[in-house]
C-alpha cells in the first residue's frame, strides 16, 4: 500500500508579542491509502492544528507535507484552491453550511465551483443526499434542520468532487450522544462506500475505536 499523506519533521510555532508557543515538534505521520487513521489528544495538543497544515487552512512552521502529488507546504493560494477542491474532503464540528442556500444547493455548489456540469452536479447531490440519508430535507435550509441533519448534509458536501482523502475534525463534537452516534457510523460507512482514505481527528474514544489505527497527540508529537 502506498502513503497517501506523508509528514515528515513537521514543527508549528506561533509568535505573539508576549508568547512563542510551539504546537507541533517534529512530528511524523505516513497514511496509507484507503487507511482510516484516529487521532486523539487533549485540548491544544495539536490534533486541529495537524489538520488545518493538511489541508492548507494553515502553514507549517517547518518540515514537508505531501499529499498524493501535492507538496501542501509550498502551495500557492491557487494551487490550494485547486487541491481543496480536487483532493481533500473537510467534515468539521460545526457543519458551516451557508444559510440562505438550500441542503441540496449546499452540497453541489462545491461541483460548480470546481468546474463541473451544474445538471451532472445536482444529479451527484441528489444521490449522495440520499446516501446520508437526508434526501427528504434536500430543500431544507440549514436553520430547518437538526444538528445531526446538518452534518450528513457536510458529509455529503464532502464527497460531491470524489476526493481522495477524507479530513474529519471532530465531526461528533457538537451532536448529542445519540446522534454523534449516528454520524460515526454514517461517517465510516460512507468512507468504506466510497473508498476514501480517512483521517479523523475525535475528543470521541468510541468513535476513534471504529478506525484502523489511532494516534494519540502528546506534547505534540504523535506518539
Amino acid at each position: 500500500m502506498s502513503s497517501i499523506v506523508s509528514i515528515k519533521n513537521l514543527e508549528k510555532t506561533y509568535v505573539s508579542d508576549s508568547e512563542t508557543l510551539t504546537v507541533l515538534h517534529d512530528l511524523n505521520l505516513e497514511v496509507e491509502e484507503g487507511s482510516k487513521i484516529a487521532i486523539v489528544g487533549e485540548s491544544g495538543s495539536g490534533k486541529s492544528t495537524l489538520l488545518n497544515i493538511i489541508s492548507g487552512i494553515d502553514r507549517p512552521t517547518s518540515g514537508s507535507v505531501q499529499a498524493g502529488k501535492w507538496n501542501v507546504e509550498k502551495l500557492s493560494e491557487a494551487a490550494i484552491s485547486e487541491y481543496r477542491s480536487t483532493f481533500i474532503g473537510l467534515i468539521f464540528q460545526f457543519h458551516y453550511l451557508l444559510k440562505d442556500f438550500t441542503a441540496l444547493e449546499n452540497v453541489y455548489m462545491p461541483s460548480l465551483i470546481a468546474g463541473k456540469n451544474k445538471k451532472e452536479s445536482i444529479e451527484l447531490a441528489k444521490q449522495l443526499l440520499e446516501d446520508v440519508g437526508v434526501a427528504d430535507r434536500m430543500n431544507h435550509l440549514p436553520s430547518q434542520l437538526s444538528g445531526g441533519e446538518r452534518q450528513r448534509v457536510a458529509a455529503a458536501r464532502a464527497l460531491i468532487n470524489d476526493p481522495q482523502l477524507i479530513l474529519a475534525d471532530e465531526p461528533t463534537g457538537n451532536l448529542d450522544p445519540a446522534n454523534a452516534e449516528k454520524i460515526g457510523e454514517l461517517l465510516f460507512s460512507m468512507v468504506e462506500k466510497y473508498q476514501k482514505t480517512l483521517l479523523l481527528v475525535t475528543h470521541d474514544l468510541h468513535l476513534a475505536e471504529r478506525a484502523d489505527s489511532c494516534l494519540r497527540i502528546l506534547e505534540g508529537r504523535l506518539k
